[in-house]
């Protein structure tokens, strides 16, 4: 029995025509995945659905009825609840308070006691784990954030789920968590519709997959009948590679040499504990481990946007822990940031006044002393065309562009003030599989051209596939290093604090 159908959607923004004549279903009891590039047009569709867009065209049956759904009331009393990417909780209340926030209980004296109780009861019910509902938003793991926006959807009593990208900003461990509790879900009649980017999570945990590319539907298929191959060709329609394609390679000096470094985080509490290492030119140093254990705080020490408590950060040979980020950046640093939209660029700013930032002193956009908007016209032009960036049109908003694409600006920015050394922060972290692929690819040429570059992701199959070497960080301390071919068990144990024989030279 199908929950949801729709047919013949289109949705226009302006001129431009987001989803062009979709037909979707969903089936009960079912996890159905919606695949495809950044800019493909699953939010998009999902958000018509859940009534945050408005269809231009197009009819939406839930439970074989036809609907009207012209807003998320609309869309709750359909028992239609969405989980977005970003995610909408307060992070000053707690998990309760946010739980119930709009409903009737919110409004009324109620025993907080009692909804302590009731969030607990669907935590345990659902193996969510959420143990403590009057601990604040801010105190928890992302990973059990995410997990108390689906409680939040739940208690509205939501029996078709839309997730929106739920993975990208969990670890491994907490995304088996999630689809745990998500089969849990689908096995006592809900139907879960999950927009992705990630293959692996499509084959192991899905039942069907619709693949949409600029727009439309490009079909239809059981997980069981399909392969990450020919989703990868639907999704792009070509072939895609993300093998290792790192190859011995000479290397120069230590163009970063970190001593017996101590940073403290935003709660005050020391997260990097007098860690010491180096990066050479010409290499790709790997920083594995679960997220929030110490490995931003080190990046953002390095770069300078993070005070030193002790500790010393040589650069080709000069100690630059009293220097600024724009002396940083002007001695030949460039910085990918973990947080494009929040750090990498200013979302009010066009594609070409993203490009010049941290770099306008340069030559390439001045004549004289003053910026030159032909040189700058000329320049973002070049970059969007070699960087591949969607829509073409420099004067685009930054803030209108897919994750994809806006990574890609930041990208294009950094290769081209042709750094010595790249620290590159979860670089495809969102993206789909298209992006992921030229994202390494330009790692890679930076790498061949002797740039030294620190790679830090949570996704271990970038780090074994990029990484020259690997150091492994847990609780603000490396456990040890080791190579691309070691067990991933291996590695899974010095995560999780076990450490190996060796140093991280």
């Amino acid at each position: 029995m199908n929950v949801v159908e729709m047919r013949g959607i289109y949705k226009y923004f302006g001129n431009f025509c987001a989803n062009r004549n979709v037909d979707f279903t969903l089936r009960e009891g079912e996890i159905h995945a919606l695949l495809g590039e950044n800019g493909a047009g699953k939010s998009t569709l999902m958000n018509c659905l859940y009534g945050m867009y408005n269809s231009a065209q197009g009819q939406i049956f839930i439970n074989g009825k036809e609907v009207s759904i012209t807003s998320p009331n609309d869309a709750i009393e359909n028992g239609i609840g969405m989980v977005h990417q970003h995610f909408m909780l307060i992070p000053q209340l707690s998990v309760t308070k946010n739980v119930f926030m709009g409903m009737k209980e919110a409004g009324l004296v109620y025993n907080m006691k009692e909804l302590d109780q009731r969030v607990k009861d669907m935590s345990t019910k659902f193996g969510f784990n959420v143990d403590d509902p009057t601990a604040y938003i801010w105190q928890l793991p992302v990973g059990v954030q995410q997990k108390v926006e689906i409680i939040k959807v739940l208690m509205r009593n939501a029996k078709i789920l839309i997730l929106d990208e739920p993975t990208a900003v969990l670890t491994p461990q907490e995304v088996k968590e999630l689809f745990k509790s998500l089969k849990l879900l689908v096995s006592q009649g809900y139907s879960i519709i999950l927009i992705t980017h990630h293959m692996s999570e499509v084959l192991d945990y899905c039942d069907r997959v619709t693949v949409m590319r600029l727009g439309e539907v490009i079909g239809s298929v059981d997980v069981k009948d399909t392969n990450e191959d020919q989703l990868a060709n639907m999704m792009v329609g070509r072939d895609i590679d993300l093998d290792r394609k790192i190859v011995p390679q000479p290397q120069g000096d230590p163009m970063i040499e970190v001593k017996d470094l101590r940073v403290k985080n935003d709660k005050g509490l020391e997260a990097v504990k007098g860690v010491s290492f180096k990066v050479h030119a010409g290499e790709i140093v790997g920083i594995a481990g679960v997220d929030g254990n110490g490995q931003l705080e080190l990046a953002e020490a390095i770069v300078g946007g993070r005070k030193i408590v002790s500790g010393d950060v040589l650069f080709n040979g000069e100690s630059v822990v009293n220097k600024d980020i724009r002396y940083r950046l002007n001695a030949g640093m460039a910085h990918i940031p973990d947080d494009r939209q929040k750090k990498g660029l200013v979302m009010q700013m066009s594609i070409k006044e993203n490009m010049v930032l941290s770099n306008e002193q340069s030559d390439t956009y001045k004549t004289g002393k003053f910026l030159d908007n032909k040189k700058i016209n000329a320049k973002a032009k070049e970059l969007v065309d070699e960087f591949d960036v969607r829509p073409t049109d420099i004067d685009y908003k930054a803030g209108s562009l897919s994750g994809g694409n806006q990574q890609k600006v930041i990208l294009a920015r950094e290769v081209d003030r042709h750094p010595k050394m790249m620290i590159a922060i979860q670089p495809t972290r969102g993206l789909d599989i298209g992006a992921i692929e030229f994202v390494r690819s330009k790692l890679i040429e930076e790498r061949g051209r002797q740039t030294a570059v620190m790679l830090i992701s949570t996704d271990l199959d970038e780090i074994l596939s990029l990484s020259d070497r690997i150091l492994v960080m847990h609780g603000g301390e490396f456990m040890g290093e080791v190579t691309y071919d070691v067990p991933i068990d291996k590695i899974g144990l010095m995560m999780a604090g076990q450490r190996a024989e060796g140093g991280a030279e």
